[in-house]
């Protein structure tokens, strides 16, 4: 039977903050082989006027056995349609590692299908596009070089690197976010309206306040940027830093 479009919607979008009286939406964008669930301890951090939302991408949670989706522009548009209904108050993205690009892309998209443009784009952990990619095509790599690559990030716990079960659910999605990233290549990307701040750990070794920097080459609405102490997975244990930062940007 065909999922009618609420059902779609929350199969994209997990609402884990309802405010009684929302005046923005915060929708967060996971890192490559990540879940939305990295973002729902974020709910009893926000201001009580904000909604969060976080997708979740197909290939992961209770979207296991969806094929992952490893275009850029396909996955950018999918989510595009599904936050349309949601474009009745303003919104805001905050994409980490590979969900900057992502919330970038679907920035994009509805600015300039639909007119809408995010009062703020965050990105997290990430160099702009025109000056990053993945240098590995991922098809070539086995599981534990792959492995050993996250790893090397910081904020990963080794039982999962180490667990055989564990790594039939982490590899698929894993694998397909990075062929997509590896397939990303967008030399000149366009401008954003949206405004862009830039976060990143001092210790993060996949980019760098230069690289991160870049993203203001990709707006026509102010850049900032900020750093905080930590390694690519620095909002984990800066959480409670990094969630006051954000709400600090949106006031």
């Amino acid at each position: 039977m065909e999922m009618t479009e609420a059902e779609v919607r929350g199969r994209w979008l997990r609402s884990f903050r309802r405010a009684e009286r929302s005046d923005l939406r915060l929708v967060c964008f996971p890192h490559a082989g990540g879940n939305a669930n990295v973002f729902q301890p974020w709910a009893g951090l926000l201001d009580g006027a904000t909604d969060l939302l976080a997708v979740c991408y197909p290939g992961r949670q209770d979207r296991l056995l969806e094929p992952c989706v490893d275009q850029m522009d396909v996955l950018a548009e999918r989510i595009s349609d599904v936050l349309v209904p949601y474009l009745d108050r303003p919104i805001a993205f905050f994409g980490h590692s590979m969900g900057a690009s992502v919330a970038y892309e679907v920035t994009l998209v509805l600015e300039s299908r639909y007119g809408f443009t995010p009062s703020v784009l965050f990105v997290s952990g990430h160099g702009a596009p025109h000056v990053s990619r993945v240098e590995l095509d991922p098809d070539l790599a086995d599981d534990e070089y792959l492995l050993s690559r996250i790893g090397a990030l910081g904020e990963v716990d080794p039982v999962l690197l180490r667990s055989p079960k564990l790594r039939e659910l982490i590899m698929p999605p894993l694998r397909g976010d990075l062929r997509m990233l590896y397939r990303y290549l967008p030399r000149e990307p366009a401008k954003v309206k949206a405004p862009i701040v830039g976060y990143l750990g001092v210790e993060d070794p996949t980019c760098t306040t230069s690289t991160v920097g870049a993203w203001e080459e990709l707006t026509t609405g102010g850049f900032e940027v900020a750093t905080f102490p930590g390694d690519h997975f620095y909002l984990v244990p800066e959480q409670e830093q990094v969630v006051a930062a954000v709400t600090a940007r949106l006031g």
